[in-house]
């Protein structure tokens, strides 16, 4: 079992800044890849990045190219995403995710724990 908990979330004008973290409880010692996805009002959760066990490979997907980045803390327990130049259409509760293995990859991988979420809003 693993115990997600997501922070950082809020209301931020277009074209601001937010950084989201996560945090992962778990007594296990299986290697897992952690990842966000996003769910806004009346629409599907989407993938938005993921990043494998070393911190060394990510996955973001095209939407948030170039503006959202993700990271993992020395203690790999912890995920990040930095989130820049925000628009209206980023707001969504953002979910933290992880799935066991080594590798990170998209929606298509088992992901088995999830967060309870957190809000962000983007004002224009």
């Amino acid at each position: 079992q693993v115990q997600l908990v997501e922070s950082g979330g809020g209301l931020v004008q277009a074209g601001g800044s937010l950084r989201l973290s996560c945090v992962a409880s778990t007594r296990t010692f299986s290697p897992y890849a952690m990842g966000w996805f996003r769910q806004a009002p009346g629409k599907e959760r989407e993938f938005v990045a993921s990043i494998d066990w070393s911190g060394s490979s990510t996955n973001t997907a095209d939407s948030v190219k170039g503006r959202f980045t993700i990271s993992r803390g020395n203690a790999k327990n912890t995920v990040y995403l930095h989130m820049s130049n925000l628009k209206p259409e980023d707001t969504a509760v953002y979910y933290c995710a992880v799935v066991y293995g080594t590798s990170a990859g998209g929606s298509d991988r088992p992901w088995a724990f999830w967060g309870q979420g957190t809000q962000v809003t983007v004002s224009s």
